[in-house]
């Protein structure tokens, strides 16, 4: 079966009728949930259900629940957790902290049908870093930053759960905000490959990756990452990123251009999954248009995830939770 080059953003907590026929018709990879799409947990597992039957296979569901500010599902039915870099900064064992968090976020994934999580984040803290990203991020050197990544990716796995790495080639730099501004680096390119993609090219086994709405200057001046044959070809002979590769969401202002000529300019630099997450339906048409089906090495890379999905390992969740509190206290 031929896959359409998109994963999508349904508009509310069930399927709609016109979903429905759309999502059969066209096939996209998967899907993606946000706050709009979650009540409860028996509504969610209805939703990843519905989701599923509509193209009538185990389709990759993704979210982005990072724990802090970024997190979909929040209480009072799920666990509330710092931002990443507070964590970090008070735990007294931080990557033990960081592995018992994100296998916790796996097993609330897990038990509601969410098999991918956009984490773990491999940007390096800097002094302009927008305050959008800052305290999402793990830390300001490339160990420290690898280490947690790793952990982060692992306590996923361990769950049931696959990780996407994000956001390469890195997004630390940017001192503005990608869903309302495009960011610009200046850095020299001999600068950028020794600090900000040092941390994607000892993370390049991860599976699956998002790219940033990013441009770097003294690579490609004139496009984001996202849009950049050029770039494209940084992450994947430099950063030797050969996992699937999705846009972050071409929704973000960062982007110039119409929605179809925004995934078209992205699937002709090498993306191979273009990300679209606001739900309209206009707006998912012309994506599912403009980006067609996968190409065959996206979906030997899909392929390649996708067979790491596997029966979560058993855990002590409330020793667990009382670790994390003793840990954080």
């Amino acid at each position: 079966m031929a896959l359409n080059a998109t994963i999508l953003g349904p508009e509310g907590q069930g399927v709609t009728g016109w979903e429905r026929a759309f999502f059969r018709d066209i096939q996209p990879l998967g899907f993606i949930l946000f706050a709009r799409n979650i009540d409860n947990p028996d509504q969610l597992r209805r939703l990843t259900s519905e989701l599923r039957d509509a193209v009538g296979r185990d389709a990759p569901i993704l979210i982005d629940q990072e724990g802090g500010r970024v997190q979909r599902m929040r209480s009072p039915h799920w666990r509330e957790y710092l931002p990443a870099l507070d964590q970090m900064r008070r735990a007294r064992d931080p990557m033990r902290a960081q592995w018992i968090r994100n296998r916790l976020i796996a097993a609330e994934l897990h038990d509601v049908g969410i098999d991918v999580n956009c984490a773990p984040l491999a940007d390096l803290v800097e002094d302009d870093t927008h305050p959008v990203l800052l305290n999402r991020l793990y830390g300001a050197d490339t160990d420290t930053v690898v280490a947690a990544a790793k952990t982060c990716a692992d306590a996923h796995l361990a769950g049931g759960v696959l990780p996407v790495v994000k956001h390469i080639p890195g997004y630390g730099r940017a001192s503005v905000d990608s869903h309302k501004d495009l960011p610009t680096v200046r850095a020299d390119r001999a600068d950028l490959e020794g600090h900000d993609f040092a941390p994607f090219k000892a993370l390049n086994d991860i599976a699956m990756g998002m790219t940033a709405h990013i441009v770097f200057t003294d690579i490609d001046p004139d496009a984001p990452a996202t849009t950049s044959p050029r770039m494209m070809q940084v992450i994947r002979e430099d950063i030797g990123f050969d996992g699937l590769l999705m846009t972050d969401d071409l929704s973000m202002e960062a982007l110039s251009g119409t929605i179809s000529e925004r995934a078209t300019a992205a699937m002709k630099a090498g993306c191979d999954i273009n990300l679209h997450c606001n739900g309209r339906p206009d707006e998912m048409q012309a994506v599912a248009d403009a980006s067609g089906d996968m190409t065959g090495a996206a979906q030997t890379r899909a392929n390649r995830a996708l067979a790491q999905r596997k029966p979560p390992e058993h855990i002590d969740i409330p020793g667990l939770e009382a670790e994390l509190a003793a840990l954080l206290s």
